[in-house]
């Protein structure tokens, strides 16, 4: 059998749960259709997502077509869980982005096609609503290929749009679709020849698409089914699949975990080959914040397949399967199971920019607090948690993931919860070099029976915290040398100025034990002063996030942006203008970028498109 792996993305409201739902009718998994507004859709299990009719989690569910089994990955749309899209995108053959016909491209679309090109993965353009008052064909069409794709190409057209009985019909293969396949010679060689036949177009189109560099466009209604069935016809046959076999050694991806009824760690896998069952021991791989490779050795309790549906079935994943996976119990996000070739080197989002810290409503649910909070970084790793004295805080990337914090903390954990306002999370970066020395000192009140030294200095931008030994890794017993390690770690997240210390180099220069007395605990407690001293002789200055952006805005409407954006400490370039429209790319404070979207509709009279991401780091 085939397998393929897809994903549905879009711009929240744009229908893609619907569209799930539909494409899980039509294959014959459901028997009836949920509704997002009625809250009994097969993807949106959690109960806040039944309520506020979004998706917050990434849900899997799979049917078979055409000889393949399609394993569907819906994924959230809403730019605060963006952190769960990374992820699914990371074990995806293919993915259908799904654009509103009334409302067309928004801010979110854009973020995730260029994320999407950028990694080469083939994408499919669904255009749904087409049964909406309002929707269109022609402008849409040329707004695709001018804010996503120059190679953007419909495969059907529309009649009825905009009416009850909106339906696509195929469009011929043409000219339109001879200049997108152009790249490719054995095509374009038939084509000036006059040769060129269907099944080259059809050929040459697999082929664009399978590379990620042509992207089919097809109209349809989630609503009412209309063009569902093309849909489903086009992934089948113009994705890339691959054979359901259990050839070579195992290589699968960690992309989500959840906890089980007994609270038990459940791991969402892609296996990208080799075979994953129950009770057989493997290694497993997982990158650290110093950019080093851990080892960890692991064996499954119990696989459950995806083969029809949103239930698994007990079994042994194989290559193109999606499984859940229990047992292990040390597993985190992003770890690879059986090979480390796959292993993430960074994230294609930008981090959370923002933190706040909460505070439980009862005063003696701190500890339960804490508990929660760390349950719930393990399904969303970008939830760091800081924790200074009573005080807890936590990174998010918006005021509607703050809800649902709250809300899950309450119906999950039992622990009500206030938010203080949320602020920009700002980090701090070496501004010398610095070293510190201690040894045990029995004269005072608190001592350990350790020396440590430490040497502390900047590293490159983005290269983040590394670790490096002067001294010989015999000249410490294993235990001590790992208890410094996690130490200097743990003790940068909390910089002098409150803030967590980036981009550094971290040597140990000197050290030594006093057996039989010392432990790693004295080691724990000895790195922690000596490190924070070495900071505090180097100097720090904080830096804040940074964000690149780009505005569409009428032209009429450029100069009140750009009086807007130089109020907001931006940093526009030169606009450019094509004809009523303007563009501005620049730089703009990440603090700022919320208050930009909310004034850019009154600015512009709901024309303008701003789209951001994440820059750099820049001295406050």
């Amino acid at each position: 059998m085939l397998t393929l792996t897809i994903g549905i993305l879009a711009h929240v409201d744009a229908g893609k749960t619907s569209l799930t739902e539909r494409l899980l009718f039509e294959a014959g998994v459901i028997g009836h259709l949920g509704s997002v507004d009625g809250g009994d859709t097969q993807t949106d299990s959690m109960e806040l997502e039944r309520r506020r009719g979004i998706t917050i989690k990434s849900a899997v569910v799979a049917f078979t077509t055409g000889g393949r089994r399609v394993t569907l990955v819906d994924t959230p749309g809403h730019s605060d869980f963006i952190a769960e899209v990374e992820r699914a995108l990371r074990v995806l053959d293919g993915a259908v982005l799904v654009v509103s016909a009334v409302e067309g491209i928004q801010a979110q679309t854009r973020i995730l096609m260029r994320t999407l090109t950028r990694l080469g993965i083939p994408v499919l353009v669904f255009v749904n609503k087409i049964d909406r008052m309002g929707a269109q064909e022609g402008p849409l069409l040329d707004a695709l290929r001018a804010k996503l794709s120059p190679r953007c190409v419909a495969l059907s057209t529309v009649t009825g749009l905009g009416t009850a009985q909106a339906k696509p019909s195929p469009l011929p293969f043409g000219e339109e679709l001879a200049e997108a396949l152009a790249d490719d010679d054995r095509f374009l060689t038939a084509y000036v020849a006059g040769e060129v036949s269907e099944e080259d177009y059809r050929g040459a189109l697999v082929r664009q698409v399978g590379l990620g560099t042509v992207h089919p466009v097809l109209f349809g209604s989630a609503i009412t089914g209309a063009g569902v069935g093309e849909l489903v016809t086009a992934v089948r046959e113009l994705f890339p699949a691959r054979t359901r076999d259990d050839a070579g050694p195992l290589d699968a991806t960690v992309f989500k975990i959840e906890r089980g009824r007994a609270g038990e760690k459940v791991a969402y896998t892609r296996v990208r080959s080799g075979s994953l069952g129950p009770r057989r021991p493997f290694p497993f791989y997982r990158r650290e914040n110093d950019g080093t490779v851990v080892d960890l050795a692991g064996r499954a309790s119990a696989v459950r397949v995806y083969e029809h549906g949103a239930t698994p079935v007990e079994g042994t994943a194989l290559a193109g399967d999606v499984a859940r996976v229990w047992g292990l119990k040390d597993v985190r996000i992003g770890d690879q199971l059986g090979s480390p070739e796959h292993l993430p080197a960074r994230g294609f989002f930008a981090p959370p920019s923002l933190e706040t810290v909460v505070h439980p409503v009862d005063p003696d649910q701190g500890v339960a607090l804490y508990a929660a909070l760390e349950r719930l970084s393990e399904q969303d790793p970008f939830i760091g948690i800081r924790r200074r004295g009573h005080e807890v805080s936590v990174r998010l990337y918006g005021e509607v993931q703050k809800e649902v914090v709250r809300s899950t903390l309450a119906e999950e954990f039992g622990v009500d919860v206030r938010f203080e306002e949320s602020r920009t999370l700002y980090v701090e970066r070496l501004s010398g070099i610095g070293t510190a020395m201690r040894n045990p000192a029995p004269d005072e009140r608190v001592y350990f029976w350790a020396t440590v030294g430490l040497r502390v200095e900047p590293a490159a931008p983005g290269s983040g915290v590394g670790y490096a030994l002067a001294v010989e890794l015999g000249s410490l017993p294993l235990a001590f040398h790992r208890a410094i390690e996690e130490t200097v770690y743990e003790t940068l997240r909390h910089g002098p100025r409150g803030w967590e210390v980036i981009d550094c180099l971290v040597t140990l220069t000197h050290t030594r034990f006093y057996p039989p007395l010392s432990t790693a605990g004295d080691f724990r407690g000895m790195t922690s002063i000596v490190l924070r001293e070495a900071v505090r002789r180097a100097g720090t200055r904080v830096h804040e996030p940074v964000n690149a952006f780009e505005a569409e805005v009428p032209t009429a409407a450029v100069s009140a942006v750009l009086r807007k954006l130089v109020e907001l400490r931006a940093v526009p370039g030169e606009p450019i203008v094509r004809g009523a429209v303007c563009t501005v790319a620049g730089t703009i404070p990440a603090a700022s970028v919320h208050e930009l979207e909310q004034a850019l509709p009154a600015l512009t009279q709901g024309e303008g498109v701003f789209v951001s991401e994440f820059g750099e780091y820049r001295p406050r």
